[in-house]
């Protein structure tokens, strides 16, 4: 039985992840962090094998290094912090990190598919949207997306009431065009994906690690 503790449980994110985890037969919610419960991310740490993060940007480091110096392993779905700082405190502690930029596997693939036609066409912009409270733009998933593809992508974000979480990839060529879009309607599409990386990260390759793609 791995034992979960949440921070950001109570978001939507974070309820969902709850949600998910109390479900679960081989998962055990021990606890759940945050400012709206009165509960700080250290008063959970003691009872808990692995932290998710849902929180915010300027939250997430501070977390990670907390779990980390507890010897708590961590997944993080926030986006929008330095990954560069995660790394140079996250290398050789005792416990593993494990980052997605997006948990939908769907998306995943969208960001495959996309690295793979961008060595065949000659241009490519992203369109990312998400809804109105995203605080960090462009998305982690674009800025993923982006990286992984050939040459420059420009970027575009829209931040709209009613939306949840959709990218479109559009590649140009002589005569044609290719689009590859993926969309999430609801915030469970993400947690099969949680799942997993709570599931691995204490037998992670290398630490931290980014992509849900190395777990699929």
């Amino acid at each position: 039985m791995t034992r979960v503790a949440v921070a950001g449980a109570a978001g939507r994110m974070g309820q969902a992840v709850c949600a998910a985890v109390e479900a679960a037969d081989d998962l055990e919610l021990v606890g759940r962090a945050d400012p709206a419960f009165g509960a700080t991310l250290g008063s959970v740490l003691f009872d808990a094998d692995v932290v998710v993060d849902f929180t915010q940007p300027d939250q997430a480091l501070g977390n990670a290094r907390e779990a980390l110096d507890a010897g708590v392993h961590v997944v993080i779905g926030t986006t929008g912090f330095d990954l560069a700082e995660l790394r140079s405190f996250a290398k050789g502690a005792s416990a593993n990190v494990f980052v997605a930029p997006n948990f939908a596997i769907g998306a995943v693939l969208m960001m495959r598919f996309a690295v793979e036609a961008s060595k065949y066409m000659a241009k490519a912009e992203i369109i990312e949207l998400h809804h109105d409270r995203k605080v960090d733009a462009p998305s982690g998933t674009a800025a993923r997306t982006a990286q992984l593809m050939d040459g420059e992508v420009p970027i575009h974000s829209v931040r709209l009431p009613g939306l949840v979480a959709h990218q479109e990839v559009i590649l140009g060529d002589v005569g044609q065009t290719l689009t590859i879009r993926h969309d999430s309607t609801d915030r469970t599409s993400f947690v099969p994906g949680v799942l997993l990386a709570v599931r691995r990260v204490a037998d992670l390759p290398e630490s931290p690690l980014i992509g849900l793609e190395h777990l699929l």
